[in-house]
């Protein structure tokens, strides 16, 4: 790979993947070194009880553009927020650490096959999107939580949990500050203000392959996601989300 200054951050944000990062690592890094332009992956231990620090460690050992970061806050959002604001690439690629989408599926968010965009989210949903292996359930559960989104929050997109997103860096450094979730609707949040700012979103087809060990509660964890896309609508209407851009204080995080 070249020592330019990265075309990609790929971010993943890591809690207790010890057992999965030795599977799921190897196929990210040897797309990485197949690509003409310069990346860098960006492993974000979010507190993990495991081995999860120490493994991510030793691959950052086999590469040098691999960094690990420790983030102290708990929650997905914490650490993916810790991620882009250390990242250096053009485009911040956030991705969950089962890779559920097959990582040459990154192409599809780059120049030639998509530009001009700010943020586009990878979509399970879309015309040319492929889910393989989900149950009947959890497609339903999905559906539920996209709807209440599309009320709520986000109207005129059809999957915005999608675990792969990708951000131009100085937008995503623009929204970060005004980050309140850390927990599972972190992104729905930040696609809110992106929004509400002006910024132009696109979903993007992706094939997607359900995971027996995902970590999602279909009840409890469904209940939380609907409450903070809530907390969202309040922060909206409260005008937490409107302060100018050069404004760079950000506002309370949720706990």
């Amino acid at each position: 790979m070249s020592a330019l200054p990265p075309l990609l951050s790929l971010i993943i944000p890591a809690y207790n993947e010890g057992e999965r990062l030795p599977a799921t690592l190897p196929p990210v890094i040897d797309f990485l070194d197949a690509q003409p332009y310069a990346a860098e992956l960006i492993i974000v231990n979010n507190n993990s009880r495991d081995d999860t620090r120490a493994v991510a460690l030793r691959f950052a050992a086999t590469r040098p553009y691999i960094r690990v970061l420790d983030e102290v806050t708990q929650g997905k959002g914490a650490a993916v927020r810790a991620g882009m604001l250390a990242a250096e690439g053009d485009y911040l690629f956030m991705a969950d650490a089962d890779f559920s989408m097959p990582v040459a599926e990154i192409t599809k968010f780059l120049s030639p096959k998509l530009s001009r965009y700010d943020v586009a989210i990878g979509s399970r949903e879309t015309p040319g999107a492929v889910r393989y292996n989900e149950p009947s359930y959890r497609h339903l559960m999905g559906r539920v939580f996209n709807f209440y989104v599309k009320v709520l929050a986000i109207p005129g997109f059809e999957d915005t949990q999608c675990g792969f997103k990708c951000f131009r860096r100085e937008v995503a450094r623009d929204i970060l500050p005004y980050q309140t979730i850390d927990g599972w609707a972190f992104d729905v949040e930040l696609l809110f203000i992106a929004l509400r700012r002006g910024y132009h979103v696109v979903e993007v087809p992706v094939d997607w392959y359900y995971g027996e060990n995902s970590r999602i509660s279909p009840v409890r964890d469904t209940i939380n996601m609907v409450r903070e896309v809530l907390r969202i609508r309040y922060n909206g209407w409260a005008g937490r989300y409107d302060r100018a851009r050069t404004d760079n204080a950000a506002v309370p995080r949720a706990r």
